[in-house]
């Protein structure tokens, strides 16, 4: 069965567009907004489940995604529940976690779930790029990523320029990792 559309379930249009944007010309995304409860756990237990949930909700296939920003001082922490946390500090706030640690040390992880359906395991896609927190820079417009200095760079996420980010980022290594799976069953 080839797979050219697919179900990416997201109310968030900046995940949207960058995915759209690294996906260019191999699979088209249809996005949903459903509201899906928050859970806890690991990263992978928490993909499968969210994407199990939607498949369900959809009555088809699906891909979800879930994003985490682990600290290496924290032993991976905030990881899945980062978004609490910036809601919670702001960006600068996750600067002063660390500074008892003197470890700014950190990655970004990317899961990819993709379900085939109702009564289907979902299949979990990540990827990861390690970097350190620093003080904010750039546009605070998506997330953390003002606060995410990937390894081997010297601007943060929300400086680079988008397509640079789109060719490093845990994201595209996460969707590399999808696509080619997705790709396979055509």
């Amino acid at each position: 069965m080839a797979l050219s559309k697919i179900v990416f379930v997201t109310g968030n249009k900046n995940k949207l567009a960058e995915v759209q944007a690294i996906l260019s010309g191999s699979i088209q995304l249809e996005s949903r907004k459903i509201d899906l409860p928050e859970l806890q756990g690991t990263t992978a237990d928490i993909a499968k489940q969210k994407c199990k949930m939607a498949a369900e909700m959809i009555n088809g296939p699906c891909i979800t995604e879930d994003t985490c920003l682990c600290f290496n001082a924290m032993n991976g922490l905030p990881g899945p529940y980062i978004k609490w946390f910036l809601e919670s500090t702001g960006p600068e706030g996750l600067v002063k976690m660390l500074q008892g640690f003197g470890d700014y040390s950190a990655y970004a992880l990317c899961t990819f779930a993709y379900c085939q359906g109702p009564g289907h395991e979902p299949i979990i896609f990540e990827g990861k790029t390690d970097g350190k927190i620093v003080l904010p820079r750039g546009p605070r417009d998506f997330g953390w990523d003002c606060a995410f200095q990937p390894e081997g760079f010297n601007e943060t996420y929300a400086e680079m320029d988008k397509a640079v980010k789109n060719t490093i980022s845990h994201r595209f290594r996460s969707i590399e990792k999808l696509k080619a799976f997705l790709q396979q069953q055509q």
